[in-house]
């Protein structure tokens, strides 16, 4: 079926791998259960999702802005990978934010918060340090993207705002405007991307996260969610469990 479809799975047998090792440690280590925050009543889950898909737009909304302004050229191609969101984007988002904000993210912080920010940041990176076009103004990028989805999840102590920022921060730059996702280049996209420049302005061939504009914009968006902090009013009573006590 896969080889028909023209796609592998090897994004949902890793967020495969990912709820099943989150599983086996918490049933093991956790037996009253942990609450990574993502089985939650559904309006409220919709509501941090929708939340996450807003700060994304606006995020990479102002990036790409800055890249026009810098050269970067759009036009329309009119076509959208909905298998491709289905078979890559959909899963690696769920896997990522699993592996790397759930539970040991989550059991680090309970001990020491700038162990689990360290850890968010910095292995994120290191996940990335293999794709196609890296820099090292897109690995610091990519650990500062690691330190804005760790204060996302903080907000509710719950996952679906940073799935929410994500899931539309990879889909919109990628299916639709054009850009390499962290050097992975969409087979299909909404928008064609002309870029010409230095890539240390235009990202190059690793796509937005590795220009200078969206160190910019993510030290902002840390600054203001900083700033905000944790909503308190929205978070504890609610925070649900994904894996209950037996």
């Amino acid at each position: 079926m896969a080889n028909r479809l023209g796609f592998d799975w090897p994004q949902w047998l890793a967020l495969i791998d990912a709820a099943t090792a989150t599983f086996v440690a918490t049933r093991i280590l956790e037996p009253d259960g942990w609450s990574i925050g993502l089985f939650v009543p559904p309006a409220r889950a919709a509501r941090e999702l929708l939340l996450g898909i807003g700060f994304a737009i606006v995020i990479i909304g102002i990036c790409d802005v800055l890249l026009m302004l810098a050269g970067v050229r759009h036009s329309y191609r009119g076509a959208f990978p909905w298998l491709e969101l289905a078979m890559v984007f959909v899963p690696a988002v769920f896997h990522e934010e699993i592996v790397f904000r759930g539970y040991l993210f989550q059991k680090l912080r309970s001990m020491s918060r700038i162990a689990a920010f360290a850890f968010s940041a910095l292995f994120f990176a290191v996940l990335h340090m293999r794709n196609h076009g890296i820099t090292a103004l897109a690995v610091v990028n990519i650990a500062l993207a690691g330190i804005l989805l760790a204060l996302a999840y903080e907000r509710y102590e719950r996952l679906w705002f940073p799935i929410g920022i994500h899931l539309v921060w990879n889909i919109l730059s990628g299916p639709i405007l054009g850009y390499p996702v962290s050097g992975y280049v969409s087979r299909t996209t909404l928008l064609a991307t002309t870029v010409r420049g230095p890539a240390w302005i235009t990202g190059g061939s690793f796509g937005m996260e590795g220009s200078v504009f969206i160190a910019v914009v993510e030290i902002a968006a840390i600054v203001w969610l900083g700033r905000a902090g944790p909503d308190t009013r929205q978070r504890d009573a609610q925070s649900g469990r994904m894996f209950p006590p037996p």
